[in-house]
């Protein structure tokens, strides 16, 4: 009765899912943040080019 009650158990323990560590979770902020200001960056620099070549024409 023992072993089937400890056989039992190991398997609901080896059935949790894995908690998946936040380690790295600063850092992917950051680097959101940075996508979103080098799109930013990217829209500002495209708006000024379409500037001057309609200043030019």
């Amino acid at each position: 009765m023992k072993y089937i009650l400890l056989a039992i158990a190991l398997l609901l323990t080896a059935c949790d899912k894995p908690v998946a560590p936040k380690i790295a979770a600063p850092q992917r902020e950051a680097l959101e943040k940075a996508k979103a200001v080098d799109q930013a960056v990217q829209n500002a620099t495209a708006e000024s080019k379409k500037k001057i070549d309609d200043a030019e024409k």
